[in-house]
């Protein structure tokens, strides 16, 4: 067997993603907010680059023909989205009503471990025996502590499971009779609707238990949530839609937007007065007017994608998520001449605040479903919007089953759907079953 050297010339084409291409890709997946902290991590390596957020810029927009009329003109309100003060936290509630106490030490002490068992709902999250072991005390004297914290306001704190919490705020409403307390001490009856054997169990008439489930739905199951349950604040929009004269207006949100500012003058003053610095004045130089330009693009290109998704939902500008159509990444990235991938990666992190409300932009893309009538496929998001709106006009004491609204939409909107399809939308929108459903009127009688 010989061997032998041999050597071929041929030609390949790869696409090399280089750090810059990277950069690029990410910066379309960003939000105003996402944009403008990496924008500010640049400019603390890079002294040849600033951020600026400009006051009162030209607004960029493009205007899509529309017969439709609806919105306002009102831009972004930063100052209506400022979360207001949530007050102390639970921990430092209880810890506060607990330095109010007349306590030992030693109380005092053992006060503290309950505090730290003490969960964001309120409740006690570790057994008393548990707590005293720690603290060296037998387990009576424990219980007895834990009595005196659980007259703290709110409430139900410091209760031990939900029968306690619930009946601590029934004993302080004055609502703890001999039958309110069996009703608690049944709670899996009530959970499964057992109304007949919560009437043997209390000893009471239909009546007067169904009486007794209103007080029992006045009653907090987490009075601890409350304070620590501060709502986070809605990031601002990206994109704006707004009717003009000439049609739906789609703008970049302005006040948000960040941009880039490239220094040239300071680099010409540092390469003038180094000359061993010309390497590196060039090198940062060019990486800001890069990402200047890149900002720039990816700006552009939201603001291209934006305004497809406009044109082609403006009927759901007026008439709302019923009129929403079916639509697809590839059918935008077609028409405004980019990759599909460019598209799904822009509608990733985007916000676009309209007349119907704020929605990511990513939620105006829907599967068609069939359609028997001939006419136009209808959308999942208007389906899911019609089972939504079905299910609230139902009588609750004959919910509807996911076979009959699977019947329904045939019927009327000509739409097929199975009933699997019925459950999954259901699900997203957070609807329980027509058997829950039904369970939980008969509990609200």
């Amino acid at each position: 067997m010989q061997l032998f050297a041999s050597q071929t010339v041929g030609q390949r084409q790869s696409l090399v993603v280089t750090a810059q291409l990277q950069q690029a890709i990410q910066l379309l997946q960003m939000g105003n907010s996402d944009l403008q902290s990496f924008i500010e991590g640049q400019a603390e390596e890079n002294p040849f680059l600033e951020l600026g957020l400009p006051r009162a810029p030209a607004p960029r927009e493009m205007s899509l023909p529309s017969q439709a009329r609806a919105g306002g003109d009102d831009d972004w309100d930063r100052i209506g989205q400022l979360a207001a003060d949530p007050g102390p936290s639970l921990y430092a509630h209880a810890s506060a009503e607990v330095a109010r106490l007349d306590l030992s030490s030693a109380d005092r002490m053992l006060a503290g471990l309950f505090l730290d068992a003490l969960e964001p709902s309120g409740w006690l999250g570790q057994p008393v025996s548990a707590i005293a072991e720690r603290a060296g005390v037998d387990e009576e004297h424990a219980t007895h502590l834990l009595r005196i914290l659980q007259r703290i306001e709110p409430a139900g704190l410091f209760a031990r499971n939900l029968a306690e919490c619930l009946r601590l705020q029934a004993a302080e409403q004055g609502l703890l009779t001999p039958a309110f307390d069996k009703l608690l001490a049944n709670l899996p009856m009530l959970a499964s609707a057992d109304l007949r054997g919560l009437t043997r169990a209390c000893g009471v008439d239909l009546d007067t238990l169904k009486a007794m489930l209103r007080q029992i739905r006045s009653l907090n199951p987490k009075p601890g949530a409350t304070f620590d349950a501060a709502p986070s604040p809605q990031r601002p929009p990206d994109l704006i839609v707004t009717a003009s004269a000439e049609g739906w207006r789609v703008d970049l949100n302005r006040s948000t937007l960040p941009s880039v500012v490239v220094r040239a003058d300071a680099a010409r003053d540092m390469g003038t007065r180094r000359t061993e610095a010309n390497a590196y004045v060039a090198e940062r130089l060019s990486v800001a007017r890069w990402l200047a330009r890149a900002v720039e693009h990816r700006n552009q290109t939201t603001l291209k994608v934006g305004a497809e998704v406009v044109r082609r939902q403006a009927d759901f500008l007026q008439g709302g998520l019923s009129r929403m159509h079916p639509m697809i990444l590839r059918e935008v990235a077609e028409a405004i001449g980019v990759h599909e991938s460019t598209v799904s990666r822009v509608c990733a992190g985007i916000l676009i605040a309209t007349p119907q409300g704020t929605f990511p932009l990513k939620s105006f893309f829907s599967a068609a479903l069939g359609s028997s009538t001939g006419d136009a496929p209808g959308s999942a998001s208007a389906v899911r919007h019609r089972i939504g709106k079905m299910i609230a006009a139902e009588n609750p004491e004959d919910p509807l089953s996911d076979d009959t609204i699977a019947r329904i939409i045939k019927d009327e909107d000509g739409i097929h759907l199975a009933r699997r399809t019925v459950a999954k939308y259901r699900d997203q929108l957070r609807i329980p079953s027509s058997v829950d459903r039904r369970r939980r009127a008969v509990m609200n009688g």
